[in-house]
């Protein structure tokens, strides 16, 4: 993991944007690549970028108060994606947001996927969100946490927020949610 760490494999998510309040929005991205000992003009290019993924572009001098709850999710997935990261861990970074807000980001986040096809592994309690996000469904059993199924989804990997009703959709979710329904069950048991 260390190895991983100083390589800059991977990127990660909060549960909470883990912005500083101090910091424009431009200032927090940039954090980690001031760290790292990039030049400021390589700062600067890559905060544009990752703006522009999360579509951000224009609020680069604005403090994260000044953002909403989900705009300062997306930021803190730019800061994330910053260092071009090959995997990006993302701690249910969702779910504290409404659910328009949360749909929104989810679609904005298959987008985002689509457009740097970075391998991310997401954590959520949402069945919904876990089918609509995942080519890959990891179901946990509780305490102590094991890998209890792996599913893989059929879904397309173009997804409209529409395919929520779509049959496919619906028993993919009911499978996830027996997996979870049976590792519970087994842990009462023990």
């Amino acid at each position: 993991a260390e190895d991983a760490r100083q390589a800059r494999a991977y990127g990660y998510v909060f549960q909470a944007a883990g912005l500083y309040p101090w910091r424009t929005i431009a200032g927090n991205i940039k954090l980690p690549l001031e760290i790292m000992g990039y030049s400021k003009s390589d700062q600067a290019e890559h905060v544009r970028k990752v703006l522009q993924l999360v579509d951000l572009e224009g609020f680069e001098r604005k403090f994260p108060w000044q953002l909403s709850g989900g705009m300062q999710q997306r930021a803190s997935i730019a800061r994330a994606l910053a260092f071009d990261a090959d995997i990006l861990l993302m701690d249910e970074p969702f779910g504290a947001l409404d659910e328009i807000v949360r749909d929104h980001l989810n679609e904005q986040l298959l987008q985002l996927w689509a457009r740097t096809e970075k391998t991310i592994a997401f954590v959520t309690h949402s069945i919904p969100e876990a089918v609509y996000l995942s080519t890959k469904i990891v179901v946990m059993s509780p305490r102590p946490g094991r890998i209890a199924e792996v599913i893989d989804s059929p879904l397309p990997r173009e997804r409209p927020l529409n395919i929520r009703d779509s049959k496919e959709f619906i028993d993919l979710a009911h499978r996830v949610r027996e997996g979870l329904r049976a590792g519970h069950s087994d842990e009462t048991s023990v």
